[in-house]
């Protein structure tokens, strides 16, 4: 039987022909990088189809073939057994390809119906816009998008952003949908409003490849997953319903992969990091901070949750004395650091891991040496007599690259040349190597693989061990509730409650009230069930 009339069951139960999508031999170059070799990737109709693979993989530039955004050097993409040449993303939208990116193209100021409109030759000369509000506004009820068609996008949270961006590809008839990492910025019951929506695209014929590194969420959503690991297929149109989050990381990163973390009962001693009252303003002078108060035990990971851009990257920043406040006080074993420079913070025992690890936490051109002695160059035995003694400096910097595990050809090798786990283990050994009295960790493993994750989880707890107080802020969830011994949550710079993680399991009750408290209910508002009734 031809491969095209095979037929397949997907995950709502609707037998569906197979084969909408089929790349053969797709071979895709950059300089100094083959980013794809001779990969093949086959998409059913009515089905998820999940894409996973480390960092630098080939994820990315596979699906932004398929989009249209790259020409492969070589291979064949076929589209309902039709070979097709794309030059354009408007090629692969006439095809019924369209991809939804992780960060969003909507412009703020126009409404979600101008934005669906933006690009297409129809309506040419005459806008009568109530009646494409209508046109949006049951495409949306369809597929379970619900928006508000007249609204500007700059009123809408993240995951009512996502839904504009996907009835833009709804609208312009698109078969299938490439999401790329759609789950990044979105609370618990964001994700699962999400899901419900690609369940009912499903039912409706359409097809979705789904880009992600949460292993828990491809299980739960996909019905086939494909494996890369740097730029081969590891593993091809695997079902869902007969693998393992253990079997899919192992194809990943190619070797056991440890999901249980050895985490140790705690024992907090004084408080270390205590914030009162904190009120600071964003980068366009509108109040991002309206009375934080938090504190960090040593010996402790205190979490922070919340969805992006509810002051989590302002707070980070006044503890560590790159934003002043405008009221309130942090206070480091009781000195005020609030208002200080980096360098005190860093004299009274803090350290920072930042979320832009390219232009905050390295200089990119600068070698690795260069990058973890930033910290102790004042000191002896790197400085003597006020001058470098690279002598010592390489040695202290070829000792953190064994110790951390960066790989790396040598020590002198710019930093802008790592992939991004092995930077983010450059900034990890500066900042710990100091045996700091507190850190300060702003989503240390966003964009890492699940090897790499699995180290830096190791490093943060090594840190707790050692007495250190540890406030790690992350959007997900599942990190934070597994490391840390107790949670806040943030909303529009307000936090909603804290929670005391003492389960190895978070419950089920215990996910829902964070991801209520990160939508906006304070933690007092909320009925305590099972887990969380013993916060």
């Amino acid at each position: 039987m031809n491969t095209l009339e095979r037929k397949t069951t997907n995950s709502s139960g609707i037998e569906k022909a197979t084969l909408f999508v089929e790349m053969r031999g797709i071979v895709k170059c950059f300089p100094g990088v083959l980013a794809n070799d001779q990969v093949d990737f086959e998409l059913r109709g009515g089905e998820i189809h999940a894409l996973l693979g480390e960092n630098g993989a080939g994820k990315s530039t596979l699906m932004n073939i398929l989009a249209g955004l790259y020409r492969q050097d070589s291979g064949i993409i076929k589209v309902k057994g039709n070979p097709v040449y794309f030059s354009s993303p408007r090629d692969a939208i006439r095809a019924g390809i369209g991809m939804v990116h992780q960060h969003f193209m909507l412009v703020p100021s126009q409404t979600v119906t101008e934005n669906v409109l933006l690009g297409l030759d129809d309506p040419r000369f005459l806008l009568r816009l109530p009646d494409f509000d209508s046109k949006v506004a049951d495409l949306g009820e369809r597929f379970g998008l619900k928006v508000d068609p007249r609204a500007k996008i700059w009123q809408l949270s993240v995951g009512e952003q996502q839904r504009v961006e996907i009835i833009k590809m709804l609208y312009r008839g698109t078969d299938v949908l490439i999401m790329d990492e759609p789950t990044a910025v979105l609370a618990p019951q964001e994700i699962e409003g999400l899901f419900m929506t690609l369940r009912a695209m499903i039912a409706g014929g359409k097809s979705v490849i789904f880009i992600s590194h949460k292993l828990q969420e491809v299980t739960a959503i996909a019905d086939r997953v494909t494996v890369l690991r740097r730029g081969k297929v590891m593993a091809a149109g695997l079902t869902t319903a007969g693998v393992t989050r253990q079997e899919l990381a192992c194809q990943m990163v190619g070797r056991e992969v440890i999901f249980q973390l050895d985490k140790k009962p705690g024992k907090p001693g004084e408080i270390v990091l205590d914030v009162n009252d904190l009120h600071a303003e964003n980068d366009k002078g509108l109040p991002a901070l309206r009375g934080v108060s938090l504190n960090v035990r040593s010996g402790e990971i205190v979490g922070l949750a919340g969805v992006a851009g509810n002051g989590q990257r302002e707070l980070s920043q006044v503890i560590s004395g790159l934003r002043k406040c405008t009221q309130g006080h942090v206070l480091l074993n009781g000195d005020l650091v609030s208002n200080c420079n980096t360098l005190f913070g860093i004299q009274h025992g803090m350290a920072y891991v930042p979320e832009d690890r390219t232009h905050v936490g390295t200089a990119p051109n600068l070698s690795v040496t260069d990058n973890v002695i930033m910290k102790k160059y004042r000191q002896a035995p790197i400085s003597k007599h006020g001058l470098l003694d690279m002598t010592s400096a390489t040695k202290f910097a070829n000792e953190l690259k064994q110790a951390y595990d960066i790989i790396v050809p040598n020590v002198a090798t710019p930093v802008r040349l790592l992939s991004g786990g092995n930077l983010q283990r450059v900034i990890l050994a500066r900042e710990i190597s100091g045996q700091p009295a507190f850190m300060v960790a702003v989503q240390p493993t966003r964009g890492l693989d699940v090897g790499a994750i699995e180290g830096v989880h190791r490093l943060l707890l090594t840190q707790r061990e050692a007495g250190a107080a540890v406030l790690l802020i992350s959007e997900e969830l599942e990190e934070l509730l597994s490391l840390s011994d107790r949670v806040y949550v943030i909303y529009e710079g307000k936090i909603m409650g804290e929670i005391k993680v003492d389960v190895e399991e978070p419950d089920q009750s215990l996910i829902e009230t964070v991801g209520l408290m990160m939508t906006g209910t304070p933690l007092d508002q909320i009925p305590k069930e099972g887990a969380a009734a013993h916060v």
